[in-house]
């Protein structure tokens, strides 16, 4: 949602794939048609889709699924769901179980080969177990954006580059870690550059989707062939929206124009 409603805010045109409940509220579909969206990609269900509870604990957040909800397994889109019509050049997956990434990103490839930017949003939490997995993952894709929700273990540590580096192969163009109202970090060349960006200042409301919507500045101006350091700089702008409203509501309201007039005062031109 939060993705798709900062999307056309940045020029792009963009699709959506997922998979919605019958209890899913129809004016947020409408909402992202009426914005250009192509929604051909959304697979309807019958009964309730994914619901869940968000639960803050500090700088923590856990995440908890609804008795009654869908599974997050059955609530995710498969390959078969992206429409043969779509030829994009950018591609992000949302927090899925991690072998339903592996398997869409495997799928992915295959259509649309290695031209495609293909970004990740992992759901499950790092560990020394799981460490092997998140390396998998993350070779065969170009960006993986990461929170201080997936490697709580690196909250009690000042510096989180040393964890982060344990992450990166040698084919991941780079990770994003994301860090808040503190902005946060990306690492280049398997860890040996580190570009940092900071967030724009605004007054915030609540913070749900920033994460998203920082995910579209980024994407929007790679797409444009801005450095990566300037794509984070877009990403800060995008996700300053986000935080402006409860729930959507500042990405609704939003222009193109107040994307244009903030990224230039951020960017001093």
């Amino acid at each position: 949602l939060y993705m798709g409603l900062a999307a056309p805010l940045w020029g792009l045109s963009a699709g959506l794939t997922s998979v919605v409940g019958s209890d899913y509220p129809s004016e947020m579909l409408d909402a992202l048609a009426e914005r250009g969206i192509d929604l051909t990609g959304i697979r309807s269900i019958s009964g309730p889709g994914l619901r869940t509870w968000l639960l803050y604990e500090g700088d923590v957040r856990r995440v908890v699924h609804r008795l009654k909800g869908a599974t997050h397994r059955t609530a995710s889109p498969t390959i078969s769901d992206f429409p043969t019509q779509w030829h994009p050049r950018a591609i992000h997956l949302a927090p899925m179980p991690i072998d339903h990434q592996k398997t869409l990103i495997h799928g992915l490839r295959s259509r649309f080969g290695k031209e495609v930017i293909l970004s990740l949003d992992p759901f499950e939490v790092l560990t020394e177990e799981n460490l092997g997995d998140w390396r998998d993952l993350a070779s065969e894709i170009d960006l993986l954006f990461l929170s201080e929700d997936e490697l709580p273990s690196i909250l009690q540590h000042s510096d989180p580059v040393p964890m982060l580096r344990r992450i990166i192969p040698a084919s991941l163009e780079a990770l994003i870690f994301k860090r808040g109202s503190r902005g946060g970090l990306a690492l280049c060349d398997r860890g040996s550059q580190i570009l940092e960006w900071t967030v724009q200042e605004v007054e915030v409301k609540d913070t749900t989707g920033a994460g998203d919507s920082f995910t579209v500045g980024v994407l929007a101006a790679l797409l444009q062939n801005q450095t990566l350091q300037r794509a984070l700089e877009w990403g800060a702008v995008s996700a300053s929206v986000a935080v402006e409203g409860h729930g959507a509501i500042a990405l609704l309201q939003a222009t193109g124009q107040l994307i244009r007039n903030r990224l230039e005062r951020r960017l001093g031109s």
